[in-house]
């Protein structure tokens, strides 16, 4: 079986979408100029915490969520979501899922190369994630 690598899914994702680094999502997030979105299961999210004020909408339902004719749709998830900036764990899902949107019509939207350990190396603060 020939298939594309998910590496080089990675890769030819990060051609066409806008990528940060920690200290420029961090510096935008300062600045209210963006909204962090952590796409990481939830079950990460429980285990490690999240970025303080980062909005959670799962990777397996972030097209559906933000599909405005799906009957997922979330619009309360996501009225007041400036520049959305997606992260995971290390920035290969969110590489992934930038693409998507893009794919989708998002034009305002990008993703955190290094993901949450890149974030929480720049010094946002993270916060624990309750169980509900």
């Amino acid at each position: 079986m020939n298939i594309k690598s998910s590496q080089t899914l990675v890769e030819e994702a990060k051609k066409s979408i806008k990528t940060l680094t920690s200290e420029e999502a961090k510096e935008l997030l300062e600045n209210n100029e963006i909204s962090l979105i952590d796409i990481r299961d939830i079950r990460e999210l429980w285990k490690e915490g999240t970025i303080e004020n980062s909005k959670h909408i799962p990777r397996g339902m972030l097209e559906f969520w933000l599909d405005p004719n799906s009957s997922y749709y979330e619009a309360n998830k996501i009225k007041d979501i400036k520049k959305m900036v997606l992260f995971c764990a290390a920035g290969f899902r969110s590489a992934l899922a930038t693409k998507s949107l893009v794919d989708m019509g998002f034009t305002n939207v990008a993703h955190v190369d290094g993901g949450f350990d890149a974030l929480k190396n720049a010094g946002l603060k993270v916060i624990q994630k309750d169980k509900k």
